[in-house]
């Protein structure tokens, strides 16, 4: 197994030990509207597995568009599932689901960009 083989499992655990303390801080009564400020969890349907999955994520939000910067892009996966036309996903904020359309786009830095047009 080559060097990336035996980083992958290393950072997935690392990442999924990070999300667990953004999902605590994020439900928190001291800190929670804070951090809910910039970290929403988005919700999806694996295009290939069919399996949902929800991670947290920071965002910025203009009216009915919310912009997702992916972070490490080549070390992370679930924007993957938004490539092309792009799909169905949701995000919780205001205490509330909101459902959407995603597309993901790369730009020629190798930046990922999650766009998504929340349904009105």
């Amino acid at each position: 197994m080559g060097q990336q083989g035996q980083r992958r499992p290393l950072l997935a655990r690392v990442a999924a030990r990070f999300n667990r303390h953004v999902l605590r801080l994020r439900s928190s009564r001291r800190w929670g509207r804070l951090v809910q400020r910039r970290i929403t969890v988005v919700t999806y349907t694996g295009r290939r597995s069919g399996r949902t999955f929800s991670t947290p994520v920071s965002y910025r939000r203009a009216g009915d568009t919310v912009t997702i910067s992916v972070k490490l892009p080549d070390v992370k996966n679930w924007w993957r599932n938004f490539t092309g036309d792009g799909g169905p996903i949701s995000l919780h904020f205001d205490g509330v689901e909101h459902p959407g359309h995603a597309v993901a786009r790369r730009d020629d830095r190798g930046r990922v960009t999650v766009t998504v047009a929340l349904d009105s």
